[in-house]
């Protein structure tokens, strides 16, 4: 980014830092920037505040690895969940998808990634050492395994179930209904709601 388009410095970094956002280019990042502006002082520092306390406060549930306020998520402490019902999901977008059908009353386990060896991910950056406690605690009668229909969700999918086939746990998958390729927090909620309804015993390959 060429210094000679800002009249301002200032105004150059904040664009630079904005245009790294996903789906955000040079120019939407400068009209952000320029709206935030014509904003009075005391929201534009609010809004700084509040990126500063997201990025020294928020931490992870020791439990799921949801996002969360307190070391223990709403969802997992909440004493109305299920908690022998675990939804395996790849990462939060997809946890405000299942959550959004009013479907589930379970608990989530979220991976943090899928296995994609071309990315460098691997089963070992995976988060799983916390869902096997519980299955090993007997915690856990019921897994949902609720990853995209992809090449590298599939091989994810495979791969857990292959861990843990031989506990006493039940392995389910989303009914069929969502398209091959499709991500979950691109699938309608009515079409997400009943592939978690009528989810059926996973079977491999």
């Amino acid at each position: 980014m060429a210094i000679q388009q800002f009249p301002s410095k200032l105004l150059e970094e904040a664009v630079f830092e904005f245009s790294k956002l996903p789906g955000i280019g040079e120019k939407t990042a400068l009209r952000l920037v320029l709206h935030l502006l014509k904003q009075e002082s005391v929201d534009i520092k609010k809004f700084g505040q509040t990126l500063q306390k997201l990025a020294d406060d928020i931490v992870y549930c020791r439990q799921c690895g949801n996002i969360s306020d307190t070391e223990l998520c709403g969802i997992c402490a909440s004493e109305k969940r299920d908690n022998a019902l675990v939804c395996v999901v790849e990462n939060i977008r997809d946890v405000l998808a299942v959550e959004s059908t009013h479907q589930f009353n379970g608990t989530f386990n979220v991976l943090g990634a899928v296995i994609s060896p071309i990315d460098g991910i691997g089963p070992a950056d995976l988060n799983l050492s916390k869902l096997e406690e519980r299955i090993k605690d007997g915690e856990v009668q019921e897994i949902i395994l609720a990853l995209s229909s992809t090449l590298e969700g599939d091989t994810t999918n495979f791969y857990i179930y292959k861990r843990f086939k031989n506990f006493p746990v039940k392995i389910t998958s989303l009914a069929k209904g969502i398209a091959i390729g499709n991500e979950l927090e691109y699938t309608d909620e009515i079409t997400l709601g009943q592939s978690i309804v009528n989810r059926t015993p996973f079977h491999p390959g």
